[in-house]
């Protein structure tokens, strides 16, 4: 029908440049900022218009195309949610019990709950057996609420991912090196000693090697500060303590990147840094950087794949908890749940 309606109004050139359009807007406001929550949601829309329209260009002679875009669509659909669960269950085994460890399990559950919803809904309607308005309505706008989330969170991911692969520039004079929780021995754990090792690869590489700028205080229950710990692994690892500069006051991410441009702006010469984290911490660090009015490189240090999952929720949670963010987050929600109705007072109207 779709396909159809497209041929016989004849909006196909349109569409492709609509498509085209959508693209040099996505990659105009990405390079003006990568830290903007528009470029997520900008990337999704840009990415479902292409696959849409190469499904529909090419229907005539290669129908198999759209059918298999159609029938990959709705696989993953059906394995995203078991995919979490599975993955929440491996998060908590290995890193123990706890609401945090156990975010991908509960997302999982709900993303399922709001497929069973609207498939349930559909089923009301068509039956025909006088099914109550209320509970039809309902099982709408509780199945429309968690796939406007879930489609939020699933632009947030995507963007975030490719962000890694885009390039970045090198040369740097500093590179910042933002910290996370020890081990109880006052030694970095896995997070931190992939963002130090990250942090030497990009110094070695480096035809005028960088200073590092380990930064991270001491928290309530570590033996000493995320800087000292940091400190002593690079000076174990062959980095000159000439070429190390401790930050070591930070209490979280906006701290690190606000105490070590201060130093950077009190040293001589140019300042151009990067700093290093994890990976699914880059764009909320990016994020952190626009507030303040900061220009750096963001560069990601890997991560275990089953932690991916879970790190990712609580970066978008924070990322959408924001005051903005929020507000935008909930008119767009109100927006998805009047298309329905929007929808139903147009037919009535034609």
């Amino acid at each position: 029908m779709l396909i159809d309606l497209l041929q016989k109004t004849g909006i196909i050139l349109p569409a492709v440049i609509g498509t085209a359009a959508l693209w040099i807007i996505f990659l105009i406001l990405m390079l003006r900022s990568r830290a903007r929550l528009r470029n997520c949601f900008l990337f999704l829309l840009a990415l479902v218009a292409t696959v849409l329209l190469i499904g529909v260009v090419t229907n005539e002679k290669y129908p198999g195309i759209l059918v298999g875009e159609l029938v990959v669509i709705g696989f993953a659909l059906l394995v995203v949610p078991f995919f979490l669960m599975v993955n929440g269950i491996e998060m908590m085994k290995k890193e123990g019990r706890s609401i945090k460890h156990g975010l991908p399990l509960l997302l999982g559950i709900v993303i399922l709950l709001g497929e069973v919803l609207i498939v349930l809904t559909v089923l009301m309607i068509s039956s025909g057996t006088g099914v109550p308005t209320v509970w039809i309505i309902l099982c709408l706008l509780g199945g429309l609420s968690i796939f406007y989330g879930s489609l939020m969170f699933l632009s947030f991911v995507l963007y975030v991912a490719v962000m890694q692969i885009v390039p970045h520039t090198r040369d740097f004079d500093y590179v910042v090196i933002l910290g996370c929780a020890l081990k109880k021995d006052g030694t970095p754990g896995k997070l931190l000693t992939n963002r130090i090792e990250k942090a030497m690869k990009v110094y070695r590489k480096d035809k005028t090697p960088p200073y590092l700028i380990p930064s991270g205080g001491r928290g309530p229950d570590e033996a000493c500060s995320e800087a000292d710990a940091m400190y002593f692994y690079l000076l174990r690892n062959g980095i000159p303590a000439e070429h190390i500069i401790e930050e070591d006051q930070s209490r979280n991410t906006y701290e690190n990147l606000k105490n070590s441009k201060a130093i950077i702006d009190a040293r001589k010469g140019r300042k151009k840094f990067a700093f290093v984290t994890s990976n699914y911490h880059v764009y909320r660090a990016w994020y952190y950087c626009r507030k303040q009015g900061i220009d750096c490189v963001g560069i990601g240090a890997p991560v275990a794949f089953y932690y991916w999952p879970s790190a990712m929720i609580r970066e978008f949670a924070a990322i959408i908890l924001e005051k903005r963010h929020l507000k935008l987050f909930l008119l767009g929600w109100l927006a998805v749940l009047l298309m329905p109705f929007a929808f139903m007072a147009l037919r009535l109207l034609l």
